[in-house]
């Protein structure tokens, strides 16, 4: 059950929009991948829950992760709190990822930066070992990701490092494209939300193309990083 990376949204599409790319691009690898989302996303505007939660399998199929689960939180109200922790912490436990991507450190959704502390702070508490917790009715052993990274969403935050997702750029727009219930659709009579115009779809594609632009590669993605990235050497840079 174990992963090498374990990536969280706050809400279905959370991850594509912010990491399908490098995700598509480590699984390329050899590597593994499990994405958890915290809420089904059931004060979404656009679509039902059961759209969204069709919407997410459809997608995790495109980008080969191992699993996708749900943890069920409430959409807009869940908190940052110890119950919601645990649920965070036995994730960890159970599939030991070396590294976690989770949501955006700042961003336009109150759900996003309350998202990312909440895994974030679930990453530190994981290693302590004085917290127990159970599953399948044993007791878990502390666990601690060497890395939390944070992607990228809705504000043009400055990364830390960039990922280059030139040959996968295209795989990530159709698992973002999956979810035809909530962006753009030319023939949806559902309401216009800040995400459904064409011009945020496109700008998915253009954050991606200026990224590499900056870094010298066709595409790429961005994160931040909560401690400062190392390489072992010059050559890993591109």
């Amino acid at each position: 059950m174990k992963v090498d990376i374990l990536a969280f949204g706050a809400h279905p599409d959370d991850v594509e929009l912010g990491c399908a790319g490098s995700i598509l691009s480590v699984i390329a690898t050899g590597k593994t991948v499990g994405i958890v989302d915290l809420t089904r996303g059931e004060f979404g505007t656009r679509g039902t829950v059961e759209i969204r939660d069709q919407e997410a399998q459809n997608a995790a199929k495109i980008l080969g992760v191992s699993f996708r689960k749900n943890l069920g939180f409430r959409d807009v109200f869940f908190t940052n709190n110890e119950a919601h922790q645990l649920e965070v912490i036995k994730l960890i436990r159970l599939h030991k990822p070396d590294v976690v991507l989770c949501n955006a450190i700042e961003d336009r959704h109150i759900d996003h930066p309350k998202g990312s502390e909440l895994v974030s702070n679930a990453c530190f508490l994981s290693g302590l070992v004085k917290i127990e917790t159970q599953a399948d009715g044993s007791t878990q052993e502390a666990w601690r990701p060497k890395q939390v990274y944070h992607y990228i969403q809705w504000k043009d935050i400055e990364p830390d490092f960039v990922v280059d997702i030139s040959a996968y750029i295209d795989q990530k727009m159709k698992s973002i494209e999956a979810y035809s219930s909530q962006f753009f659709d030319s023939k949806s009579k559902s309401p216009q939300t800040p995400i459904s115009s064409q011009n945020f779809l496109e700008s998915i594609r253009y954050r991606a193309q200026n990224l590499g632009r900056l870094s010298g590669v066709a595409a790429a993605e961005g994160f931040t990083a909560e401690r400062v990235p190392g390489i072992q050497s010059f050559t890993n840079l591109f």
